[in-house]
């Protein structure tokens, strides 16, 4: 497997805490009515003007042979300022979280934490002797993990350690069990490609995530002749390393390969690394990611001078859970949702989103499950996830057949969507639910963070464009708010499939989105304020 692939880069949840700190209020289009009224009027040529660019842009030789699929509403009269396709099937690719963390702000709430706890058959004794198994009991906390503590891999860990020190632990007389059987059912996403599975854009989902559920990962090259020096972050633990790669003589090809099996915690390293040349960095997804966080628990309380006679490993069916282990004996909470959405879309990452839709299958469609709904009750947590999303989007509106979701994050092609959901979506959270800013802080932002901190830079379009990217191979997506030259907001998506090259697929959708950001027109119609009558 070539290591060169359509990766996003990581940003820390420290850069996200920094940009929701700096707001985001538009500027709204509004009916002064004085005499000395200057707000924009709605303007048939301008707005016929804008039709011809975008349609001139679509007919492009680049672009031409691809579906282009656009919408935009103004949020304050519900106008359509241009729309093109937009009642067809487009696959989403990353869009497709739009759906899946707008239901999860909207009915899990942006204060919802996710809680992971330590159990035992009882507390420990009066010499701090616990007797053992220790079940960690996960239910999905994603930011136990190095992107939510200023790039530290143990720090998140470290937490549970303290709680349990804390609770007069010094010893753990029996095994540690990573227990990660809340989720019910395959950890990889319906549709997902073999070959996106090894790195961490497709890390399996796990009730008891640690680190992303992944290992960093480098590669460098050492003397002429020499095996190139491979190192992995956390070191070691349940990933074993093949290493067969070579230093060569500066100036020959380089043909370094990372590739890792199919359920399997191997990292095969091949090829050459010419002297010289930079190292290779990057992060690769571990299996069965339950027992990566028992092992690095069991090696961080040894750390902490607790002494653990057993075994660590993970369990993911509760029927080889033991039945005594009930009693709690520490635990550590989440950061609120409103912080977890924020850091799943900005980055636009796929394994959070995952989680939140598992999340919501167990929190909301299992919860709410009748007694005898044996259908609901068995269901994997994946399937009822999509079921709470499906309840949500056609109670808002959104016409059952608009949105077929098959995964929760995007990564799966067989996700279709039409522009105009994804504008209703959007105009819903905008104007009708109570969580609208978390939903807005969420959003990665034109020219300043996430995926979009490196578009629209300079121009009108920086600090205004706030929304979801999405990108896979043949696919591009930009939907959100932007407020015009006119001061009115809008509502848009552009969705883009079927064009190969992926630059030529951003230039077009930020050349349509800088037309409606430059929009000096608004579909406010003014009339002149009349003059007072004093009587």
């Amino acid at each position: 497997m070539l290591i060169a692939r359509n990766s996003k880069r990581k940003i820390s949840a420290a850069l996200i805490a920094a940009s929701l700190l700096l707001g985001f209020v538009p500027v709204s289009a509004q009916t002064v009515t004085t005499p000395s009224s200057t707000a924009a009027v709605e303007s048939p040529n301008a707005f016929a003007a804008l039709e011809s660019r975008i349609r001139a842009k679509l007919a492009s030789p680049e672009v031409r042979r691809g579906s282009i699929g656009i919408k935009a509403v103004s949020l304050s009269t519900g106008k359509v300022v241009f729309e093109e396709n937009a009642e067809k099937y487009f696959m989403p690719a990353s869009n497709m979280k739009n759906f899946t963390v707008a239901t999860a702000i909207e009915k899990l709430s942006p204060d919802y934490r996710y809680v992971t706890a330590a159990f035992a058959s009882a507390k420990p004794d009066a010499d701090g002797t616990l007797k053992g198994p220790l079940r960690i009991a996960g239910r999905g906390d994603v930011s136990i993990s190095y992107t939510f503590n200023g790039d530290d891999r143990y720090k998140g860990i470290d937490k549970l350690v303290d709680a349990i020190a804390a609770a007069g632990v010094k010893k753990i007389d029996g095994d540690i069990i990573g227990d990660a059987s809340y989720f019910k059912g395959s950890p990889l996403p319906t549709g997902w490609e073999w070959d996106d599975l090894q790195f961490y854009y497709g890390a399996e989902v796990s009730a008891l995530p640690v680190n992303d559920n992944v290992v960093g990962l480098s590669v460098a090259h050492g003397p002429v002749g020499a095996p190139c020096s491979v190192r992995m972050n956390p070191q070691a633990l349940v990933m074993r390393v093949i290493n067969k790669c070579l230093t060569t003589a500066a100036g020959t090809p380089r043909t370094l390969r990372i590739h890792k099996p199919l359920d399997q915690n191997v990292i095969e390293v091949t090829g050459e690394l010419p002297a010289g040349t930079d190292a290779y960095s990057g992060f690769v997804s571990v299996s069965r990611p339950a027992e990566m966080f028992a092992v690095l628990l069991r090696d961080r309380l040894f750390q902490k001078n607790i002494q653990v006679t057993g075994r660590a490993y993970g369990i993911h069916d509760k029927s080889f859970l033991p039945t005594d282990s009930t009693v709690e004996i520490a635990r550590v909470e989440s950061p609120p949702m409103a912080l977890i959405a924020a850091n799943t879309m900005k980055p636009s990452q796929n394994m959070y989103t995952e989680t939140l839709l598992w999340t919501l299958g167990e929190e909301v469609g299992r919860k709410s499950a009748l007694p005898d709904d044996t259908r609901s009750l068995n269901a994997d947590s994946s399937e009822l996830g999509r079921k709470v999303v499906k309840d949500f989007l056609t109670g808002i509106g959104i016409p059952e057949d608009a949105v077929l979701q098959a995964d929760g994050s995007g990564l799966s092609r067989h996700n279709l969507v039409t522009p105009a959901s994804v504008v209703r979506l959007y105009t819903y959270m905008a104007k009708e639910s109570k969580y609208s800013r978390a939903w807005r802080d969420s959003l990665t932002i034109g020219g300043v963070d996430g995926t979009l901190r490196n578009r629209f830079k300079g121009t009108r379009g920086q600090a205004n464009v706030r929304g979801k990217t999405g990108t896979i191979n043949q696919v591009s997506a930009l939907s959100g708010y932007l407020t015009t030259a006119a001061g009115e907001e809008l509502a848009f998506s552009v969705l883009v499939n079927g064009v190969a090259d992926g630059r030529t697929r951003v230039a077009l959708i930020d050349e349509i989105v800088m037309m409606l950001v430059n929009l000096d027109a608004s579909t406010v119609a003014t009339e002149q304020a009349k003059p007072m009558v004093v009587k």
